[in-house]
């Protein structure tokens, strides 16, 4: 047995049964974005599943999901919760940075929202905004490919989600490419608008939780104690829609009804299957496309199914490539 999975193993088997398993919380630090899709974090934060495992964890929100994996490198946070293109880029950096767990499929999550135009034909020649360093991109990328589209046609300029609304209201862009809740924050509050194509048929974006293999290996247990709280906030999150929509809406100051909406449009999982790897490497081939991939992946080194395997064996079906 791979000396990480041992130890992993291992600290997995000290937690088996106890909720409290030392009087000294062990700290952590993690880090995502702002909306419902990234459930498990703020549900293991606000239910009380990371005290409950003995753990005192730091919750830091940003822009995105995608934004906070870059802080892996280094140890600036010890785990986050984004999509692919962020990850793929800061595993290229550090090896180190690795998918620990697939969290959510989102099925139709994602818009083109436009101001004063109908159609995407319409916004030839017209900014569009999209964020070059999350699954933004890996959307509209996927869009362009599945319907034919000339890239050249659109005029692409970086903005960041939470600018989204404000840059459409302004004038500043025509259309941004995005996903909830800025969607639907921009359709009511937004006059003109429209959603000119979401993502059923086109992709299916994914998050993963991203961890540091490095820190894995000298936290055997905290990690192993984070997976468990992963793992039990996905299933609060099934079990209890009602009461996990209260505790979002809270934390993110999100309203209440858009995030009931907005939450069964979700399919959250803890997991990691083939088809997690599929998927990635359908996000590697975007990148190389658009000519942002600094070097082929190497899947070898991509996953780390340990940490998983050890707390929900059944979760992970997944055959590392050798």
């Amino acid at each position: 047995m791979h000396r990480l999975s041992a130890l992993i193993v291992i600290a997995a088997i000290t937690l088996t049964g106890s909720t409290a398993w030392t009087a000294d919380k062990a700290k952590m630090t993690i880090g995502t974005g702002v909306d419902p899709s990234l459930a498990q974090f703020y549900i293991a934060k606000e239910a009380g599943i990371f005290d409950r495992n003995g753990l005192d964890v730091t919750l830091n929100l940003g822009p995105s999901g995608s934004a906070m994996i870059g802080y892996l490198v280094g140890d600036q946070l010890n785990a986050a919760l984004g999509a692919e293109q962020a990850g793929i880029s800061a595993h290229n950096l550090d090896a180190n940075v690795v998918i620990v767990g697939e969290t959510v499929v989102l099925p139709h999550l994602y818009g083109v929202v436009a101001r004063n135009v109908a159609t995407l034909d319409g916004l030839k020649g017209k900014k569009v905004g999209v964020d070059a360093n999350s699954s933004s991109m890996s959307f509209w990328l996927a869009i362009v490919k599945k319907l034919n589209l000339n890239a050249k046609d659109y005029n692409i300029v970086q903005v960041e989600p939470p600018e989204m609304i404000a840059a459409l209201e302004r004038g500043d862009i025509d259309a941004f490419v995005a996903w909830e809740p800025w969607v639907t924050r921009a359709l009511q509050g937004v006059s003109n608008t429209r959603n000119l194509q979401d993502n059923a048929g086109i992709m299916e974006p994914r998050d993963y939780v991203w961890m540091n293999r490095g820190w894995i290996a000298k936290n055997p247990t905290t990690a192993a104690a984070f997976m468990k709280s992963m793992v039990e906030a996905t299933a609060y999150v099934k079990d209890h829609p009602q009461e996990s929509a209260q505790q979002i809406s809270r934390l993110l100051k999100l309203d209440l009804t858009l995030t009931e909406t907005l939450m069964p449009k979700v399919q959250y999982r803890m997991e990691l299957t083939n088809d997690s790897l599929t998927h990635m490497k359908e996000i590697e081939g975007q990148m190389k496309d658009i000519g942002k991939l600094t070097k082929p992946v190497d899947w070898t080194t991509m996953f780390e199914p340990g940490l998983l395997k050890a707390v929900n064996p059944a979760a992970v079906t997944l055959d590392v490539p050798k």
